[in-house]
């Protein structure tokens, strides 16, 4: 994508919302847009430069947080802050480096009495040249969670829309989402065994168990929000941090989250929890790797609470070369029927993607 397509990207964003704002009366915009930028730093990247998918992933969450939580408070009633339960499967579309400054525009596309969505742009901008790209498409949901009662959920502002068509297509999504969250919460109460240990007789190269890796991580006050429950952005941030070091240990390369599938936030994760996030490699193609990663949190202080499954998602991504083109991955090892019926799942998942993206391709062609 060319400096004038990305730049034509994000004014259609912006003035989709004005000419529904305009209907909605004073201030209305400033409720359903948010835009933010930001250089990005050596702190953000790996070693060859590329910003990690994590760090956008946060930016991304970010945004949506503020325009969730500023349009929740646009009404009389309890003042609620925004809390991130599902992130749509989200692209990668090109790589960000140190130096080039994100622009992440979100916007408000649909209601329920108790939810919101937020659909997210980010562009990249090469300040040298000014030459832009779209980097990342998201679409976020939330649920208005009262700072009086963290466990009220209070009701959303309803917004307008251009068309009845769009409201209805904004209801079919709600939907399907509602319905895939409450399938995924079902599946992932499974425990997952601990990562190796380094005293254990070392595991086969390109098995599970050898790229199987886990963070621990003490939730601190500058994780968390107002109500001490932590960031959606900083949890996904991790994830991608666990994925990116099973990647590695899989292909010893560079590697770069190519799209991440829907992420679904099952439970809070409170101020003061240790948190596991754990990653496991699920299936590998030619050029990819699925990778599950599970974040479970165990409240330290109160102790009549047990470790729960927080959070769940599929992260994919790439090898790349020293001029960050795409190599070949090495295959994986299966070992047990429990390994063989989750790598069939992975490549259903892999599937069905590739068939998504073709059919995409060909409606724009």
């Amino acid at each position: 994508m060319d400096c004038k397509e990305a730049a034509d990207e994000m004014d259609k964003t912006v003035a989709a919302v004005k000419n529904v704002s305009r209907d909605e009366g004073a201030g209305s915009e400033q409720g359903t847009l948010f835009q933010l930028s930001r250089v990005m730093l050596p702190d953000d990247a790996n070693i060859m430069g590329t910003v990690h998918g994590g760090i956008i992933l946060k930016m991304i969450e970010e945004a949506g947080s503020i325009v969730g939580t500023r349009h929740c408070n646009t009404q009389n009633g309890d003042r609620c802050l925004a809390a991130l339960v599902r992130v749509e499967k989200t692209e990668f579309l090109s790589p960000v480096f140190i130096g080039e400054v994100v622009h992440v525009s979100a916007v408000i596309t649909y209601t329920s009495k108790h939810s919101l969505e937020v659909q997210v742009k980010v562009i990249a901008e090469n300040i040298l040249t000014g030459a832009k790209k779209l980097a990342n498409k998201a679409a976020l949901w939330y649920v208005p969670c009262s700072l009086q009662n963290v466990d009220k959920i209070t009701e959303v502002p309803p917004i307008k829309y251009a068309s009845a068509e769009q409201e209805e297509e904004g209801r079919k999504r709600y939907e399907a989402q509602k319905g895939e969250r409450l399938e995924t919460k079902a599946r992932v109460e499974e425990a997952i065994p601990p990562p190796p240990n380094p005293e254990d007789a070392p595991k086969e190269r390109y098995t599970v168990g050898f790229s199987q890796s886990s963070l621990i991580h003490l939730v601190g006050p500058s994780d968390c929000t107002l109500d001490d429950f932590v960031y959606g952005g900083v949890t996904m941030k991790l994830m991608d941090e666990v994925a990116g070091i099973v990647a590695a240990r899989h292909c010893n390369t560079n590697i770069v989250t190519a799209s991440v599938d829907a992420i679904n936030f099952h439970r809070k994760i409170n101020k003061g929890c240790v948190v596991t996030v754990t990653g496991r490699l699920t299936f590998v193609s030619n050029r990819s790797m699925e990778i599950e990663v599970l974040v479970d949190a165990d409240p330290l202080v109160e102790k009549e609470k047990r470790k729960y499954r927080a959070v769940s998602a599929f992260f994919t991504f790439i090898s790349l070369d020293k001029e960050n083109k795409p190599l070949n991955v090495p295959p994986l090892k299966i070992e047990g029927e429990e390994e063989q019926r989750r790598f069939e799942e992975g490549k259903a998942r892999y599937l069905q993607s590739k068939a998504k993206r073709l059919a995409e391709k060909e409606r724009q062609q």
